[in-house]
């Protein structure tokens, strides 16, 4: 029993200094991230590329054709004609018959990442030097284009990729999920940006020069990867380009998830991370001081004031995030969901640890190690 204690006592150690460093890495962003100012407002070519009807799709294409911004064009694409997104896309074009907008049908996509086969076609139709890629479940303010603009001033600035904060829909386990985005995701890429510097990107919002395709390869040495997001911004980095995360936090809308998606989706998520990422996702150990927290004072009693002090530091690093950095009200709200929270993404953090298949758009593949996937062909 001593020596489970010892071990229980060192992941704590561990996962106090992981929140410290999330406090740390939260303060620091706020001092060095990109301080946009007004400035040139070169053109803009926003892509979406679109896969049936996700919860709240058209309010979320409105929130880019109503940018206040002089000079910009939305490109939207679909793989079919047939596709549930297009009367929706159509329809908010027509709206807004001002604003230069075509919407795409790219065809069947013929990459394993179909997502990554649309962001091809899509950039490939693009007429401006800078260009947003952004998902369908992204809303983002009026001011959303002239900062990311802004930020480009900076000559030496090949890509951007957006915080977001997580908005939930109407359910406990989307909610539930939100604040793991808004307390747990986001710190690991605050304190990943504080120790190495911003050499991945993320995928819901990506911002680059048009010149970084060319330097990259371009899409077709992603198109297989289940990480194609983060590699753009690696590669990237490794072309030259300084990569860094905007300063302006997008709403990444989650919709509303039943129990079963859920869960679907934490395994799959966390199953990447292993297979892509595997010292970071071992790593993860020591990123859950407070279930290693609690099984210790099961196990001994008299170490409830550390689980304490376990609680007490946590809901500081999740006040860093949520409040400092993502301004996200919903982790206001329900702070007394962060624990629960904690223990929820432990549990699945073990379960991932056994099998390497996904599930995605209704096909099984295999994570292979650097995160490609392979289809699983059944006779």
């Amino acid at each position: 029993m001593l020596y489970l204690q010892i071990v229980l006592l060192a992941l704590i150690t561990g996962g106090l200094v992981f929140l410290g460093l999330i406090i740390g890495s939260a303060r620091h962003y706020l001092r060095t991230r990109p301080r946009p100012a007004l400035g040139p407002t070169p053109p803009i070519s926003v892509v979406k590329p679109l896969h049936g009807i996700d919860e709240g799709l058209e309010d979320n294409l409105v929130s880019y054709f109503e940018q206040d911004y002089p000079d910009f064009e939305i490109i939207l694409g679909v793989d079919t004609a047939d596709d549930q997104a297009l009367p929706i896309a159509e329809r908010v074009r027509a709206r807004y018959p001002h604003i230069p907008c075509r919407i795409l049908v790219t065809g069947k996509p013929p990459y394993i990442n179909p997502k990554v086969y649309s962001l091809e076609q899509l950039t490939n139709a693009v007429q401006h030097d800078l260009v947003v890629m952004s998902d369908s479940d992204i809303r983002v303010t009026p001011e959303h284009l002239r900062v990311i603009a802004a930020e480009f001033a900076d000559p030496k600035l090949g890509l951007v990729t957006c915080p977001y904060r997580a908005v939930p829909g109407d359910s406990f386990w989307s909610r539930l999920e939100a604040i793991g985005m808004n307390t747990e995701f986001i710190a690991g890429i605050l304190v990943a940006r504080r120790l190495e510097g911003m050499n991945f990107s993320v995928g819901p919002t990506i911002a680059c020069r048009r010149k970084i395709f060319e330097d990259i390869g371009g899409f077709p040495r992603v198109k297989d990867s289940y990480i194609d997001d983060f590699l753009v911004g690696r590669y990237a980095h490794e072309a030259g380009w300084k990569v860094e995360l905007s300063s302006y936090v997008i709403e990444h809308r989650i919709g509303t998830q039943t129990f079963r998606a859920n869960c679907k989706h934490r395994v799959t998520w966390l199953r990447g991370t292993r297979c892509s990422r595997p010292a970071g996702y071992y790593g993860q150990v020591f990123t859950y001081p407070t279930p290693w927290a609690l099984v210790l004072t099961l196990v001994n009693s008299a170490w409830w004031p550390l689980l304490l002090a376990t609680l007490a530091l946590r809901a500081l690093a999740a006040h860093a995030t949520g409040e400092w950095v993502l301004h996200d009200p919903l982790t206001r709200r329900r702070w007394f969901l962060v624990p629960v929270q904690d223990l929820w993404s432990w549990f699945f953090y073990w379960l991932a640890y056994f099998g390497r298949t996904m599930t995605w758009r209704g096909r099984k593949y295999t994570i292979q190690p650097g995160g490609d996937l392979t289809p699983i062909v059944r006779p």
